[in-house]
């Protein structure tokens, strides 16, 4: 097995062997040495084993991860793998192989992590990395925004829901676009975007080059998964992808009762029937261990509650207590789509993307795609089931017949207008599949960018990816122009902002005081009686809160329920009235920096912290860091790498990410991209391999 490492001046990894397998390998190894404790920490988040170290901080994750089955459906999916494709099996082990041997030779003095915690590297699994890819995807599509919007209905009535419909906390979102050769300088395409994800440390994304003599490809990995499977460039064909905002998991309520030792469901044919039950243990660093208790009924794994009802819930009077049971596609059908893995790798036109990506499954995607003889794709990819239309809008009842699937959707497929295609999770070709979408703010100005230029260039690219314009602060400037009787310093202040160029640049003053006077509102009104119902949900587990906190939601529906024509006769002039003359009389204010700074998520906080960066954007941007408005101006999603493929020269590509390419702190290459990810530059893709430097240790 011939593996050769070598590295950029970026510590970014191209990895060349004699076959796929033995790539895989190289992959797996070198992944296991710059980010072991990242590999680590994911592996147990699959198994549901995180609190072992990380303690009582970690036991909600791992309650949710057991009682979902991850682990499991992890196994089961493997298992169908070696059946129907023993080919990506065997490479998927060989990437297991790789992991495993990299962790052994580094042992715990890979990160200093493994010091603080305690924790030894362990072994890998044939299947984990297809747990590492549910786990991180399992709450991708947002299936607790059913528990948000059932509260809504409850409380306020269905026309409420859309009040509320936007690309909420919880949900994750990209953008990207495609110009055409008759749109470039070129005459070749460029694929761009940026996917928008929690800001990791280490990142979620990888820059790797995979070479063996069928294939040699660049692009961003997800550590510990093989392969490259969302952007990509082969060198005669590229891809990329945004979340499709599809809705492709159910949430069941649940008739359950107890019989002896065992559970029974009550099912839609009015007939009990046995479920699946057995006990866990979690262990928690520092605390006693905790027993879960995990119920499958035939329509999944009850995620809420249990047969004594929900948790911290009531159950009908005289009637069995309710769960929710959790039903997504992996668990049903046994497929993960890892067989469009080693198909994507050795693409070499827009039809094996294609091809491959029709055995694609989690999560749902719009996928982008050119080559270079002109062929262009815009569609989307992955498993929706068919089912009825209340299944994607709620909770329904697993007692009641009609919620069944019954098979798979057709994915839709799209052009590209005046050679051009954007995508920023609004209602796209997705919008058939789908119920919330983003609002269109990011594909209007990305579109209405691309259209101000006739030619294209893949240098040309950053100042799209960086664009501050704040469309959506239309819907409070509007509220602050019609008001009088102003006090002066209100009054001065309101002039201001409807002055302001609406760009959320770190250095604008008037960026911080608008986002300050937004912050006030979004307060005022999250704190109004006629929601007040909505202000104490049920005591789901703490896994689904961030979908159930009222303040982020009004926040990040700001601007629907500014416009919108009645709002439960609650005073909202009043309410922007109050919270401009708030703002009036603080301080002085700074930039919007100041307040909008980068805040990465870590499984274990650095000892010595760093200071991190202001940012420029906002949630609606081009540039979309998000914090969540009237709660804080902290930045914990963002985009979570750039690119740039150019299909006629793959080296005049560029991409970066936010931190770095190694996971190990204090590493030359932990933070050395954050100034150009801050400054929108890029790295370049170097594809010369005698502009590498080779490893000697292999």
């Amino acid at each position: 097995m011939a593996i050769e490492i070598y590295r950029d001046a970026w510590g970014i990894p191209h990895l060349r062997a004699d076959g796929a397998a033995s790539l895989a390998h190289a992959q797996g190894l070198v992944t296991a040495r710059d980010r072991a404790w990242q590999l680590e920490v994911e592996r147990h988040r699959a198994q549901g084993t995180s609190a072992s170290f990380l303690g009582e901080s970690a036991l909600a994750w791992d309650r949710f991860a057991r009682r979902a089955r991850l682990d499991d459906t992890a196994r089961r999916c493997f298992a169908d793998l070696e059946r129907r494709d023993p080919e990506t099996a065997d490479w998927v082990r060989a990437y297991v192989d790789g992991v495993n041997a990299g962790l052994e030779r580094a042992g715990s003095s890979a990160a200093p992590e493994f010091a603080r915690t305690g924790l030894v590297p362990g072994r890998w699994q044939p299947w984990t990395p297809l747990g590492v890819w549910l786990a991180t995807h399992i709450l991708f599509a947002g299936f607790p925004a059913k528990l948000w919007r059932e509260q809504v209905a409850t409380h306020l009535g269905a026309d409420a829901v859309g009040l509320f419909a936007t690309d909420g906390p919880g949900t994750s979102g990209s953008n990207g676009w495609l110009v055409s050769g008759e749109r470039t300088v070129t005459g070749q395409a460029v694929i761009a975007g940026d996917p928008h994800r929690w800001i990791e440390d280490p990142g979620v994304y990888q820059q790797i080059r995979l070479s063996c003599p069928e294939f040699d490809v660049v692009g961003l990995a997800v550590p510990g998964v093989p392969g490259i499977a969302h952007f990509a460039h082969t060198g005669t064909v590229a891809w990329a992808i945004t979340n499709a905002m599809a809705d492709y998991q159910d949430l069941y309520r649940e008739r359950l009762r107890r019989t002896g030792a065992g559970v029974e469901a009550l099912d839609p044919d009015g007939v009990w029937r046995r479920a699946a039950r057995h006990t866990e243990v979690v262990e928690v660093a520092g605390e006693e261990p905790v027993e879960v208790e995990v119920i499958e009924t035939g329509r999944g794994p009850v995620v809420i509650g249990g047969p004594e009802g929900l948790d911290g819930g009531t159950a009908d009077p005289g009637l069995p207590p309710v769960a929710v049971s959790l039903r997504y596609p992996p668990r049903v059908t046994g497929d993960l789509g890892f067989g469009a893995l080693l198909p994507l790798l050795r693409a070499r036109r827009v039809a094996d993307v294609d091809r491959a990506l029709d055995r694609w499954a989690e999560p749902v995607n719009v996928v982008q795609a050119a080559d270079t003889e002109g062929g262009v794709l815009h569609r989307v990819a992955g498993y929706v089931p068919q089912r009825a239309e209340a299944n994607r809008l709620r909770l329904v009842p697993a007692w009641e017949p009609g919620h069944e699937w019954r098979g798979r959707h057709e994915t839709p497929r799209a052009g590209l207008t005046d050679g051009v295609a954007v995508m920023a999770n609004q209602r796209g070709p997705a919008a058939p599949l789908g119920v919330e979408f983003a609002p269109p703010h990011r594909h209007d100005r990305i579109a209405a960018l691309l259209a101000g230029r006739e030619r294209w260039s893949a240098a040309d690219m950053p100042a799209v990816h960086t664009d501050t314009h704040l469309a959506s602060a239309a819907a409070l400037l509007d509220r602050l122009r019609p008001l009088t009787g102003l006090t002066p310093e209100a009054a001065a202040l309101r002039d201001r902002l409807l002055a302001w160029d609406r760009r959320m640049d770190a250095g604008s003053a008037d960026a911080a005081l608008y986002a300050a006077v937004r912050g006030a509102v979004v307060r005022r009104l999250a704190a109004e009686p006629a929601f007040a119902a909505l202000a104490a949900p049920p005591a789901y587990p703490d896994v689904f809160r961030p979908w159930l906190a009222l303040l982020p939601r009004v926040g990040f529906a700001l601007e629907h329920l500014l416009t919108a024509g009645e709002l439960y006769g609650i005073d909202r002039p009043a309410a922007v009235r109050a919270a401009l003359e708030e703002v009036a009389g603080w301080p002085p204010a700074g930039v919007w920096g100041d307040t909008h700074r980068l805040a990465p998520w870590r499984a274990l906080e650095p000892e010595t912290p760093h200071e991190e960066p202001g940012l420029s954007g906002d949630h609606d941007c081009v540039l979309c860091t998000s914090g969540v408005p009237g709660l804080t101006d902290l930045a914990a999603r963002g985009p979570a790498a750039r690119y740039v493929w150019d299909l006629a020269r793959r080296e005049d590509s560029r991409w970066v990410v936010p931190l770095g390419a190694s996971g190990v702190p204090g590493s030359p290459h932990h933070r050395d991209q954050l100034p150009l990810w801050l400054g929108g530059d890029l790295v370049p893709v170097v594809t010369d391999w005698a502009q590498l430097t080779k490893e000697t240790d292999v």
